[in-house]
């Protein structure tokens, strides 16, 4: 009995390391993007995927675990059913981003702490889990210039903040072949924009606006997985997945300032305050969304799957007022696959090799031009070695997207971008109720 206490108390250090690092991160968070698209709606939204989905094009709605391996799929939350040993995944990202317009161009690098998620099995056919991701990410600083008579004007547009995701989520497995669940997510953070008028003359006095809103809310989400036995080794599964429209707080501050520039051109104090609401409250609309799904697996070596997605960004409205969005889908194809996940003899057969594609209408539209976006991605899972007695598992997850979104025509901004995830799982037997004779 004291050696199953020593051991519990590992674990929950090892939990308890885990949150402080996660805080220490959280709290050194910087902007996490360089998109001129994040200046609409919410930002660049993330997706509820860890590495090891995103690296299949991001297909989730059909896909349980394709090897005896653990994995969360909160994008899906009827897979928790699946889930047999208490998994925690952690992760970061990474993103390298190329913006080219006309003849101009710039590259921006930009990282942050991606993920944190727990999953525990309550009985045989039921789990939960728990965790925290990003919702969506804001960030872009650009500037027009324009004439205006004689005198040289310059229009800046910067924006940074985001908003993140926790959430708590139930998953049962009715039978064989079906499997429910549902999240509780509260969506929270703040989106910060600014808009300003300089004109380049000396003393001159220049205008900006500055806006921020303080996200706070509940949403939810829900899924249903239903598979048939083609073979003894072989599943066909079925998927859908969606999310409520719901509608969040948000308090809003607005600043009209007037100020100047010093001759090195720092910003100095703000000369004059016209305008200030201060915590207007307000609400915020997110979209009725869903997903479908269908994959085609061989338990513990390969799985295919598709997915097409949908969201009624449309009736989206933020501060009460219509965004301008238009109604966004997508489509994934992608699959992993194991050579032989028990080998002794070969760690390359060991290893889960993943690839896939996505293509997604956006929700932002500029003018007439509908802002398209698609990739590939690739990514491998690296078994490492068992640990208690062979009762514990570790694997890293290592997932590259090559993307571009946008277009050159129209004067628009093409975005590339090449994004890095790694994430480290852990499967363990926690919280099993041994005998003692």
């Amino acid at each position: 009995m004291k050696l199953l206490q020593i051991k519990m108390y590992k674990r929950i250090n090892y939990i308890a390391a885990i949150l402080v690092l996660v805080c220490g991160l959280g709290a050194q968070a910087q902007v996490t993007t360089s998109s001129p698209y994040s200046r609409y709606g919410l930002g660049n939204i993330k997706g509820s995927l860890l590495p090891q989905l995103r690296a299949m094009g991001g297909i989730s709605t059909a896909v349980n675990k394709v090897t005896g391996f653990n994995y969360i799929n909160m994008q899906n939350p009827a897979s928790y059913s699946g889930i047999t040993l208490t998994t925690i995944d952690i992760g970061m990202s990474a993103s390298l981003t190329s913006l080219s317009r006309n003849n101009l161009s710039e590259s921006s690098f930009n990282s942050t702490f991606s993920h944190l998620a727990f999953a525990i099995p309550v009985s045989r056919k039921s789990a939960i889990s728990f965790g925290i991701l990003p919702y969506s990410d804001l960030g872009y600083s650009y500037r027009n210039s324009v004439k205006i008579d004689t005198l040289s004007v310059d229009r800046l547009y910067e924006g940074e903040g985001g908003l993140s995701k926790a959430y708590f989520g139930y998953g049962h497995r009715f039978g064989d072949h079906l499997r429910i669940g549902g999240n509780v997510e509260y969506i929270f953070g703040n989106l910060q924009t600014t808009r300003a008028t300089e004109y380049n003359a000396l003393g001159a006095i220049n205008a900006k606006l500055q806006n921020k809103n303080s996200v706070g809310g509940l949403n939810y989400s829900y899924g249903i997985q239903y598979d048939f036995n083609l073979g003894a080794k072989t599943l066909l599964t079925l998927g859908y997945s969606g999310s409520s429209a719901a509608k969040i707080n948000s308090e809003q501050s607005a600043f009209a300032i007037q100020y100047t520039r010093a001759l090195d051109g720092t910003e100095n104090l703000a000369s004059d305050t016209l305008n200030v609401i201060n915590r207007g409250k307000s609400d915020l609309k997110l979209p009725l969304s869903h997903n479908f799904g269908i994959s085609i697996q061989q338990n513990d070596k390969w799985l295919i799957g598709a997915d097409f997605r949908m969201s009624k960004w449309a009736a989206t409205s933020i501060n009460n007022v219509n965004s301008g969005l238009q109604d966004s889908w997508g489509a994934s194809l992608g699959g992993q696959w194991t050579p032989d996940y028990t080998s002794y003899n070969s760690y390359m057969k060991r290893i889960d090799y993943r690839l896939g594609v996505s293509y997604d209408k956006t929700y932002i539209k500029i003018g007439n031009q509908d802002i398209k976006q698609m990739g590939a991605s690739l990514g491998f899972g690296f078994p490492l070695p068992t640990a208690n007695a062979g009762s514990a598992f570790y694997k890293i997850n290592f997932t590259t997207e090559f993307g571009q979104r946008g277009t050159l025509t129209n004067n628009l901004v093409k975005e590339q971008y090449i994004n890095f995830h790694l994430g480290f799982t852990l499967n363990d037997t926690w919280f099993r109720r041994y005998r003692v004779d």
